[in-house]
């Protein structure tokens, strides 16, 4: 088996991964631990004529995603047209009303797009959300597999695999196509942020300042980078990795300690760029997931390459109706979560917890969306010496300067729970490398 030499090693890969202290941490009840991202060494592997599929369904997605940012927050032509109801815009709690009006350089606003998908039995790639806020992963594999190839050179010397170290290049370009002159920053929360790992690798590898709120002010409407030594130098572009409601205490939560107060205001003068755009939320809630393949069509007047999996929205009665008539057979999504929460299944609850999830439901249809359930599948895993099938989605990564570029590596989740869909890392999963082959 051509990867043999290379799973030989998964034990030494693994070593090298927790001494560069590869983690991702989780806070829960008043508590904050960190733990491995355990590591498979069993590749995905996508062929190039499929990824070369892969590639235009998700050029073209994150381009009418960028397009529809742009509209919702200034024309807002897609709600004139009835496209989207009104109420799906401004009942998410991702729409930000101080974004209105604004124009981010270069009229970008996701720079870094997050793309989950799955691939079904029926070898059709399904959308399972996109993330256009602060979408985190890109580091895990960039280091699995640069020490994959320390320990096994063999296998990347004999096999025809996308070289995946270009990322920091990609990114680099893109902070560099929107700074507004100065330099390039990312802007971390802190050492107890569940992606910290990744903030300080992306920064080492893209050789730009890892700075926190702390070090950067805004003064004469530009902002400011003060290092240790109290030399200030001007900011071009923040690739910041704070959410919205803690990025400006003037603008938005005014109890965040880890902002900076007033980098909106210049934002909003257009005199630093912010990776991504504040108010990129809207474009990436479960809600407004459904309507992506009517973008496509309405901005861009083609059809979808790529499919969104089988959704429903309760906010419809038609809807409604079916997914109260189909309730076993869905698997329920409220919107307002994140990291595989608040994702249920239908045929697992008990008959109470039906009713209870029912009631909800009716007494507020826009929260939920109910989805066909994609039997994807299996990739093996190695457990315990043998390879065991276990479900698995992946992680595209599109970055966005003149025109989108998708990444030809990403990040292939997989559950450790031989029965659980749910496969994100703050749920327990594991993770393996991502081969786009080249010939």
């Amino acid at each position: 088996m051509y990867e043999m030499d290379l799973i030989d090693r998964t034990d030494s890969v693994n070593e090298l991964l927790a001494r560069y202290g590869v983690k991702f941490g989780i806070y829960k009840n008043n508590t904050f631990r960190e733990q491995l991202f355990p590591f498979d060494a069993i590749p995905r592997i996508i062929s190039k004529t499929e990824f070369d599929r892969l590639d235009k369904g998700l050029r073209q997605r994150v381009k009418a995603l960028n397009l529809f940012l742009e509209d919702i927050y200034n024309e807002k032509r897609i709600l004139r047209d009835q496209v989207i109801p009104e109420e799906f815009i401004y009942a998410s709690s991702g729409y930000l009303a101080q974004c209105e009006g604004i124009r981010p350089p270069k009229d970008v606003y996701s720079h870094i797009s997050g793309i989950d998908l799955v691939q079904g039995k029926d070898r059709e790639w399904y959308i399972l959300e996109d993330n256009l806020r602060v979408p985190s992963g890109a580091s895990y594999p960039m280091i699995a597999r640069e020490l994959c190839r320390r320990c096994s050179p063999r296998t990347f010397q004999e096999y025809h695999i996308e070289d995946n170290r270009n990322y920091a290049d990609l990114l680099s370009h893109v902070m560099n196509y929107v700074n507004t002159g100065g330099l390039t920053v990312v802007l971390t929360p802190g050492r107890y942020n569940a992606a910290y790992f990744e903030h300080s690798y992306l920064a080492e590898r893209t050789h730009v300042p890892l700075v926190s709120g702390s070090d950067l002010v805004v003064e004469n409407d530009h902002l400011y980078f003060i290092d240790y030594s109290g030399k200030k130098e001007r900011v071009g572009a923040v690739y910041r990795r704070i959410s919205d409601e803690y990025l400006d205490p003037m603008s938005f939560n005014e109890e965040s300690v880890i902002g900076i107060p007033n980098i909106f205001d210049i934002y909003r003068k257009g005199n630093v760029a912010l990776l991504n755009a504040p108010g990129n939320g809207i474009a990436d809630d479960k809600g407004i997931y459904y309507f992506v393949p009517k973008m496509i069509r309405y901005y861009l007047g083609e059809e979808p390459i790529l499919k969104n999996a089988p959704t429903y929205l309760p906010f419809y009665q038609e809807d409604m109706t079916y997914t109260m008539e189909h309730f076993d057979e869905l698997v329920w999504k409220d919107v307002a979560e994140a990291g595989g929460y608040g994702v249920v299944f239908g045929s697992k609850m008990t008959k109470q917890q039906k009713e209870d999830f029912i009631r909800l439901v009716k007494a507020e249809p826009r929260r939920f969306i109910a989805q066909e359930v994609i039997d994807f599948l299996d990739l093996d895993i190695m457990e315990e010496g043998k390879a065991v099938p276990r479900k698995a989605d992946l992680r595209a990564f599109v970055l966005s300067a003149e025109e989108p570029v998708v990444w030809k590596s990403g990040l292939t989740r997989f559950s450790r729970n031989p029965d659980s869909f749910i496969v994100n890392s703050s749920q327990g999963g594991g993770f393996k490398d991502t081969w786009v082959l080249n010939q």
